[in-house]
């Protein structure tokens, strides 16, 4: 068994069927002997450049398990998948279960936002 991460980006129209998406894979990985060990929503971000004349993608990051000769089962269902916008497969060499880069500074963004919405409303 090897570990993959997994980065996929959704069609940003589907993003409200983003967690149907996500247990769609997570049924699919666990029917092929892998184990999830992480699966973080990034939600919807700003591309660096237009893909498919679109502005913004969904992203999601999955950290697996599987045996190596499945991996190519995942990648033909994620390539031919019609949410699916682009994707990356990358091999680990360990496990990584510890919330990414991302998650942390999407959480400081939040507590940003949260307190200058509170400051305005107790300077009024």
């Amino acid at each position: 068994m090897k570990y993959y991460e997994i980065v996929i980006m959704i069609h940003p129209d589907k993003s409200d069927k983003v967690k149907n998406f996500i247990s769609n894979y997570d049924k699919f990985i666990v029917e092929k002997q892998g184990k999830i060990h992480r699966t973080e929503d990034w939600g919807r971000r700003q591309l660096a450049y237009p893909i498919k004349k679109l502005q913004k993608a969904h992203y999601i990051l999955m950290n697996i398990e599987l045996n190596s000769n499945y991996i190519n089962d995942v990648r033909k269902k994620i390539q031919f998948d019609n949410f699916v916008i682009r994707h990356l497969i990358m091999c680990t060499i360990k496990n990584n279960v510890t919330p990414s880069i991302m998650m942390n500074v999407s959480k400081e963004q939040q507590d940003k936002k949260l307190s200058s919405v509170t400051n305005r409303s107790f300077a009024s």
